[in-house]
């Protein structure tokens, strides 16, 4: 690891424990996003997912002072993030079949495609990937891979055709895949990923 980057990791969690606030910036700027995407896809609801979110970052300054490395830092905030979406889930009267999965998936443990996926940068990189795709085929991927809308949902809130809403559906996921490609993401990750946003 470069010894630049290394001093600045080491910088910003100096800063986090001695209670400075551009540190605390620094890190919600870094995972917020990411963290976002993990918790809507695991709870389709998206204003319970900024609430858990936001109460992962209350509790990283709260406990600022335990943590030695961002490492460690980014794992605490992912897994509070991964029990309190577990919580959630297992509160619920009504789930969909896809979040019967997840929550199966979150009851094994860390040796899971979800964990696998935090465990890398693959979300960090997906963030970064979504925000380079074409405009409406960002759109539409959002729509229906983040906030849960069927195709013939996305067709009438865009006003175009189904068939357009698949064809920028089909596109922005294989621009995704070659884009991992490039970064040189593994296929099993790259497949992790695909199934993670499945329908």
């Amino acid at each position: 690891m470069p010894l630049k980057k290394t001093t600045n990791e080491a910088h910003w969690v100096k800063a986090l424990k001695q209670g400075e606030e551009a540190a605390f910036t620094h890190f919600f700027d870094l995972y917020h996003k990411s963290l976002c995407f993990f918790a809507l896809r695991l709870l389709q609801n998206d204003a319970e997912g900024q609430e858990i979110v936001s109460d992962c970052f209350v509790k990283l300054w709260e406990r600022r002072n335990n943590f030695e490395t961002d490492t460690a830092i980014k794992a605490f905030l992912f897994i509070s993030c991964r029990n309190a979406c577990f919580n959630w889930l297992k509160r619920q009267k009504n789930i969909s079949t896809k979040q019967s999965e997840y929550l199966l998936q979150l009851e094994k443990g860390e040796e899971t495609i979800l964990f696998e996926l935090v465990e890398t940068e693959i979300l960090d990189m997906v963030n970064q990937e979504i925000e380079k795709l074409p405009d409406k085929c960002r759109e539409v991927f959002n729509l229906i891979y983040l906030h849960q809308h069927k195709t013939s949902q996305v067709a009438i809130e865009l006003g175009i055709s189904v068939q357009t809403v698949r064809n920028h559906k089909t596109r922005a996921i294989q621009l995704l895949k070659t884009a991992f490609l490039k970064k040189g993401v593994s296929a099993a990750l790259t497949l992790a990923f695909l199934l993670f946003i499945a329908e």
